[in-house]
């Protein structure tokens, strides 16, 4: 069973996020999912944003990565959209990593570094039409390429946190599609 260090929206740690922790721990995984909002939540994803550029993207990023080095080197790093930021960079630069699972967003692999490392497994989940994830497409594409066991998948619709079963957004066909996806992929690590 694998470790996995979990980052949130941003629209924060909400009741979404621990449940989809929960489906991972009852499947045997370890799952931490750390505040990097410090117990704030949000109702729209302008207000989220919002917040995290008052706090400072480098700030949010600079509490994942102590959060990470309390915990051991050998994890698979977890994000939803603004958590994808702190676990790309997590899996790109802290030995020890055993997987990347990335939600609704990616950022170009040169953004840590060199580039993606190549035996680095990663799986990239967003839907088709999702504005928010439209830019970072290209992206995504890229890493999965760059990874000798990287995919994309792409799952049909517009709404961009449709993981998260306490939003509007929540799609739980595709939840569940992702869920299988994912856990057969935590299996093979």
């Amino acid at each position: 069973m694998s470790e996995i260090l979990l980052f949130h929206h941003v629209l924060g740690l909400t009741k979404g996020v621990h449940t989809f922790a929960e489906h991972l721990r009852q499947a045997g995984h370890t799952v931490h999912t750390p505040d990097l909002f410090q117990g704030q939540t949000f109702a729209t994803l302008d207000e989220g944003i919002h917040y995290a550029e008052q706090v400072g993207f480098k700030t949010l990023e600079g509490r994942a990565v102590r959060i990470a080095d309390e915990l051991p080197r050998h994890l698979v790093y977890a994000g939803f959209s603004l958590g994808v930021m702190p676990a790309q960079k997590l899996a790109q630069t802290r030995t020890g990593a055993l997987g990347a699972l990335f939600f609704h967003g990616c950022l170009p692999p040169e953004a840590y570094g060199a580039g993606w490392p190549t035996d680095l497994p990663v799986q990239i989940h967003a839907m088709d039409a999702d504005p928010w994830f439209a830019e970072d497409k290209e992206a995504a594409q890229v890493v999965v390429h760059s990874a000798s066991n990287g995919h994309l998948f792409m799952y049909p619709g517009d709404k961009h946190l449709f993981t998260d079963c306490s939003l509007a957004a929540y799609d739980s066909g595709a939840t569940s599609l992702l869920m299988e996806r994912v856990l057969a992929f935590l299996a093979r690590l």
